[in-house]
């Protein structure tokens, strides 16, 4: 296991902090050649289906949105753009990520970033006790109840996930 004592305070911590919200920070290492939710998982000895990513997506007509979903599985465009009520939904371009949210890929958090854009999370989630999620910096995780997560983003919960091909 390569988890390392956690850091400062990150955006997304403070705003756990603010709400009151029970959590831990978690670090590893950091792959720059693999910034992948799997590789993150195996760094830090978790199970995959605990580990979350988030990502940026511009639908039509609602604008931006984050998804976040399970390593292991990718996003099913489809059927976000239905739970969303969008008629299309597409992946922001890495060249705005870090304009749009103030975070890099690899450390993109759906908190504390320079706007909240509505989250769509993964159903799944509910099954568990804890997920880890970005803290809003590469290598570093939030772990915290599916339910506080939920209240702490406003999340959406929908079926937005399907196992990888």
């Amino acid at each position: 296991m390569s988890r390392q004592k956690a850091p400062a305070k990150t955006n997304a911590a403070r705003i756990l902090d603010d709400l009151g919200v029970a959590y831990s920070m978690v670090t590893c290492r950091v792959d720059e050649s693999d910034l992948s939710a799997e590789t993150a998982a195996k760094l830090l000895d978790l199970p995959l289906e605990m580990v979350y990513k988030t990502i940026l997506l511009k639908g039509d007509p609602l604008g931006l949105m984050e998804a976040c979903l399970p390593a292991g599985t990718e996003l099913d465009l489809k059927a976000l753009a239905k739970a969303a009520s969008q008629r299309s939904v597409s992946l922001v371009p890495l060249k705005d990520l870090f304009p749009l949210t103030g975070y890099q890929r690899g450390g993109c958090s759906p908190l504390g970033g320079r706007r909240h854009f509505p989250v769509f999370l993964h159903e799944a989630a509910t099954n568990l006790d804890k997920m880890a999620i970005n803290a809003g910096a590469r290598g570093i995780m939030l772990v915290l109840s599916p339910t506080d997560f939920i209240a702490a983003t406003q999340a959406t919960l929908a079926k937005v996930a399907r196992p990888k091909a």
